[in-house]
């Protein structure tokens, strides 16, 4: 018998890369952000997502956050998981992270004019809090599918796995990214497939 499918759905720099390396170590096969800068596979968001989800156990970061309702009816045995942090936090994290860089996907999320969180501050707290009340109302009547997880407060293999299923391992909670600048020099993952 398979697994059920994992979807983390909390919005970028809210422990995502942390959270799939947990899942990776529990044996899930992850689908990590897909850095899609293509306007045409932003309009064909749903039906790449609907192939790729064949190929894995576990998504993270974009674009699964933007597809939580379809991905539930697809799959209503998965669970979810909801990463989340202090918006003061999650809104200074983007903005160390991302800086001045500027991508589609953003300008998918946030607007046309907020590619990027410098000078959109107002914008990216109300997107960022509308998406978490969103998903908590979405399921509020399906309580067993849901986790919400704050790393950044010490959630981690405890609530992670009893949530799923397994043991905790013995060992520290993975922490992807722990407070660093990101390195604009670094190279990044592939394009989606179109």
């Amino acid at each position: 018998m398979s697994r059920a499918k994992v979807f983390v759905i909390g919005f970028h720099k809210t422990g995502t890369s942390s959270l799939a390396m947990a899942l990776r170590e529990l044996g899930y096969r992850v689908c990590f952000n897909l850095q899609w800068n293509d306007a045409r596979v932003i309009r064909d968001m749903k039906r790449i997502c609907r192939q790729l989800t064949g190929q894995y156990d576990a998504f993270e970061d974009n674009p699964w956050p933007l597809l939580y309702r379809e991905l539930y009816e697809w799959y209503p045995d998965a669970r979810f998981i909801l990463t989340t942090r202090d918006t003061d936090g999650w809104y200074r994290s983007a903005l160390n992270w991302f800086g001045e860089n500027d991508t589609l996907m953003r300008r998918h999320i946030y607007g046309d004019d907020a590619g990027s969180p410098i000078g959109n501050e107002a914008i990216y707290r109300a997107r960022y809090d509308r998406h978490n009340a969103d998903v908590r109302a979405f399921f509020a009547d399906k309580p067993a599918q849901i986790l919400t997880m704050d790393v950044t407060r010490g959630h981690g293999w405890i609530e992670l796995c009893a949530f799923l299923g397994h043991d905790a391992p013995d060992r520290p909670f993975p922490h992807a990214k722990p407070g660093r600048f990101r390195d604009r020099g670094r190279s990044r993952p592939p394009e989606a497939p179109p």
